[in-house]
């Protein structure tokens, strides 16, 4: 189908039983459940410690009987380090991959992604404005604010980045792409040189973390950084599925959408704050991790189509496989070091972001 199924059908029933796919996206919803389960078991599983997925599972069912399937030394590896690592992986992968998917839908177009158009570096220069001037300038906010003043500063950058780009790069209810992604850049350079700066102030201690940091990483995993920024973007994919009808109906554009009754100018800010919590609460403890929500929602539709009925959840649950296959694939590529996951998600995203250009020339026009 050409257009997004929920729209379509309202206009002409006899669309949806032609180019319907919900059985197909049905079917890959549970098969990524499967998979995410699977990849989940793997990471926690593989490292150093040989402790398998399914020694860890008996483990916990014989706690409190006397059954000792864990070593100690295990025991602390597997719930203090493989755990939160492998919650942490399916928090950024499902925020990321979800908001590259509302956002595309909301600005209608393919190259839309929290990390090209300078979402992401916003939310970098609130992290790093929290962990540079944490203890000076914003120790009132940081001590006020305590484990959430990361996330939230990360959100107040993304979303401000968010809403400029809205204002600059749409006209009369119309988005130019081109203008969306030269808009994004200055935005990114912006942001970029202003986080710079921070780490010219920084000190030798802070400047090691946001070194790794600003690669992309989820080796500073805890469950501390679980729950904090976790409460977000759980809150945020939350919200995500009730935006499906309306990103549909904007498919056909903000007048068709208006006739259908969706409220636009409420759902184009609550997918704002959507997208910029979920971004921000993902780059402050994770880092600069690029190209996640681009890949994820255009593999799936190819394979499943545009509805976001279906490809919201299945773009929650891709992105968290991909990123937990990407992590477990940073810390064996150059054992016993670690490669920062930022730099695999680039080398495998930037081959697939030219794909997507060659492939969209005529309608981009730039």
């Amino acid at each position: 189908m050409s257009v997004f199924s929920d729209a379509a059908a309202a206009v002409n029933p006899s669309v949806r039983a032609a180019g319907d796919r919900s059985q197909r996206a049905q079917l890959v919803l549970v098969l990524l459940c499967v998979a995410l389960l699977l990849t989940a078991a793997f990471g926690a599983s593989s490292g150093a410690s040989d402790a398998s997925a399914f020694a860890v599972l008996k483990d916990w069912l014989l706690q409190g009987a006397g059954g000792d399937v864990l070593t100690e030394r295990d025991r602390i590896i597997i719930y203090d380090i493989r755990l939160p690592r492998v919650a942490m992986g399916v928090m950024v992968g499902a925020g990321l991959a979800v908001s590259g998917a509302v956002m595309q839908g909301l600005f209608r177009n393919p190259l839309a992604d929290p990390g090209i158009v300078g979402v992401s570096a916003g939310a970098s220069l609130g992290a790093v404005s929290v962990i540079v001037l944490g203890t000076t300038v914003l120790a009132p906010v940081t001590a006020l604010l305590g484990i959430y003043a990361l996330p939230l500063a990360a959100f107040i950058g993304s979303l401000v980045v968010t809403m400029v780009l809205y204002k600059v790069a749409t006209r009369r209810g119309q988005t130019s792409i081109a203008t969306m992604l030269l808009a994004g850049i200055a935005l990114g350079a912006m942001a970029t040189a202003l986080t710079g700066l921070l780490i010219f102030m920084a000190d030798d201690r802070q400047l090691r973390d946001l070194t790794f940091w600003s690669l992309g990483s989820l080796a500073g995993a805890t469950w501390t950084k679980v729950f904090a920024a976790g409460s977000i973007v759980a809150t945020a994919l939350a919200v995500s599925p009730f935006f499906a009808r309306g990103l549909n109906a904007l498919a056909l554009g903000e007048s068709s959408a208006a006739y259908l009754g969706v409220p636009v100018q409420r759902l184009k800010y609550a997918a704002i704050l959507m997208v910029s919590a979920a971004t921000g609460a993902s780059v402050a403890v994770s880092g600069g991790i690029a190209f996640v929500g681009i890949i994820v929602p255009h593999l799936l539709r190819l394979l499943i189509g545009p509805d976001n009925r279906y490809l919201l959840p299945c773009s929650a649950l891709l992105g968290a496989c991909l990123l937990l296959l990407a992590d477990a694939l940073s810390r064996t590529i150059v054992a016993p070091a670690e490669l920062p996951i930022g730099i695999i998600t680039a080398a495998a995203g930037g081959p697939f972001f030219l794909w997507i250009l060659l492939r969209k020339r005529g309608v981009l026009d730039l």
